[in-house]
């Protein structure tokens, strides 16, 4: 339970850093959407409980603030948190560079799901694809450049509280 805990409390400082950007970038009307980060460390290097219940959790921390039905975010993590579990082995997860590919990969496929649930609520869905668009790939340029500062923190804050593995320890 001890690195679902450090990991939300790193996830916290996520959702923080990305609020006050949008913050800044609100009078350019630019959104950055992140889920991809919030799922991949957790699905990536830690075992399903405490990597679920850590995702689980910051969802329901960014559904706070979202405009969408408590839960979506909550749920639409779990659900990429789920896939990755399962794919963990096929994929490129031992560096950072392949483990912000897959962050890049799951944030595309959350933002575009939570985009559809979205959608159809719009006066005119036809003209928010332009600014979806916009939007994805300010997104998806934020993510590959803070996502090597999160899974460095993520694997330092869980040597540090000695609940990560022998694999993740620091060398001395």
């Amino acid at each position: 339970m001890r690195r679902a805990a450090v990991l939300f409390l790193t996830l916290a400082l996520l959702w923080t850093v990305v609020a006050q950007a949008n913050g800044a970038l609100a009078p350019a009307h630019v959104y950055l959407f992140v889920g991809g980060l919030y799922v991949t460390f957790a699905a990536l290097v830690l075992p399903g409980g405490p990597g679920l219940a850590a995702v689980f959790l910051a969802g329901l921390m960014c559904d706070a603030n979202a405009p969408v039905r408590f839960g979506t975010h909550a749920l639409l993590f779990a659900a990429a948190h789920a896939v990755l579990v399962r794919l963990r082995d096929r994929l490129p997860h031992e560096h950072t560079a392949g483990r912000v590919v897959v962050a890049l990969l799951a944030n595309l496929g959350l933002f575009v799901a939570l985009s559809l649930l979205r959608i159809g609520r719009l006066p005119d869905p036809a003209a928010a694809w332009a600014r979806l668009g916009a939007d994805l790939v300010a997104s998806q340029l934020f993510l590959a450049l803070v996502a090597p500062w999160l899974f460095a923190l993520q694997t330092r804050a869980l040597a540090l509280s000695g609940g990560a593995e022998s694999r993740w320890r620091l060398s001395p």
